[in-house]
């Protein structure tokens, strides 16, 4: 029986062993993968950041028009007689002079308190919304026939608009309320 013996090269296939110097780059590399997927996720984050502002701010915009609407409401309430003499029928988007008279209180009608009323809200509407504009209509409710029926009960749409910045450009954001005094 003949024996052969059997070497292993243990050294890999060139015969010389690795060294450190020669695996010096390889930590190089992962630092760069490192700081790219970082700044990708940097970059997402940028981008998650300035989409809730942009959000932020058309949900300010919304608070804003429904606290006008509504302060809107109080003034029909208010004036109650403007409401039956039909002085709050149709309101349109234009700011009208103010009669300025409601410091006078005997020169004041209740028509007068209406334009006042008109006036004053639409320049608020103007300021605090960007290209903000409100308009006031009587509309056929439950019982509402909009008439010069000072015994008529009227429902009024009270609707404020403005500009609202989307990804896909400048769109009128609006807010309707109804309202029977």
């Amino acid at each position: 029986m003949s024996m052969k013996s059997h070497a292993f090269n243990t050294q890999g296939n060139s015969g010389i062993r690795p060294t450190v110097q020669d695996q010096t780059g390889f930590t190089l590399i992962e630092i760069l993968v490192a700081i790219v997927v970082l700044s990708l996720g940097l970059l997402g984050l940028a981008g998650l950041q300035a989409a809730s502002l942009k959000n932020n701010q058309n949900a300010y915009f919304r608070s804003i028009a429904t606290q006008q609407a509504y302060d809107m409401a109080d003034r029909i309430r208010a004036n109650l007689a403007g409401v039956a003499a039909g002085s709050y029928d149709a309101l349109g988007t234009n700011t009208p002079a103010n009669p300025a008279c409601i410091h006078l209180v005997a020169g004041c009608t209740a028509a007068n308190v209406a334009v006042t009323d008109h006036s004053q809200w639409n320049t608020t509407n103007g300021r605090v919304l960007p290209n903000g504009q409100g308009s006031v209509d009587c509309v056929l409710g439950p019982g509402a026939n909009c008439s010069n029926d000072p015994n008529a009960v009227r429902t009024f749409e009270i609707t404020v608009q403005w500009t609202e910045r989307t990804a896909g450009g400048n769109v009128m954001g609006a807010f309707v309320t109804r309202v029977t005094p």
